[in-house]
């Protein structure tokens, strides 16, 4: 549903510039960096609008596949530690080692347990 705002959204901002380019046609002076022109206003507009539109573009196509490599690296890490995990998780090391008097001790408060 998302998408399909944002569409009619660049559809209405679209047809916006179209009238309001079309409206203002008369010649105007644009001065570039080493020299001017007299081009219809018209031109000036579309050309800026689609400049625009070409810059943040890029912008998101660039930020689009930073993410994605991001993504992939991310994963490759999750593969790796699912891997690490499941090697470990099979041969699990001992920790402790318990001694008579300790089997004894726990067997005493199983007894005292029950009966308490």
């Amino acid at each position: 549903m998302k998408a399909q705002w944002t569409i009619i959204f660049i559809l209405l901002f679209a047809l916006i510039t179209a009238i309001f380019a079309v409206i203002n046609v008369e010649p105007v002076k644009v001065q570039f960096l080493f020299t001017e022109a007299n081009l219809p206003l018209i031109l000036v507009i579309l050309g800026s609008t689609l400049l625009g539109g070409l810059i943040v573009g890029l912008i998101g196509i660039t930020r689009q596949f930073k993410l994605s490599r991001t993504v992939k690296l991310l994963e490759k890490q999750l593969a790796e530690a699912k891997s690490l995990q499941a090697e470990t998780s099979v041969v699990a090391p001992l920790t402790a080692v318990q001694s008579p008097a300790d089997s004894d001790t726990q067997a005493d408060r199983l007894d005292d347990a029950e009966r308490g």
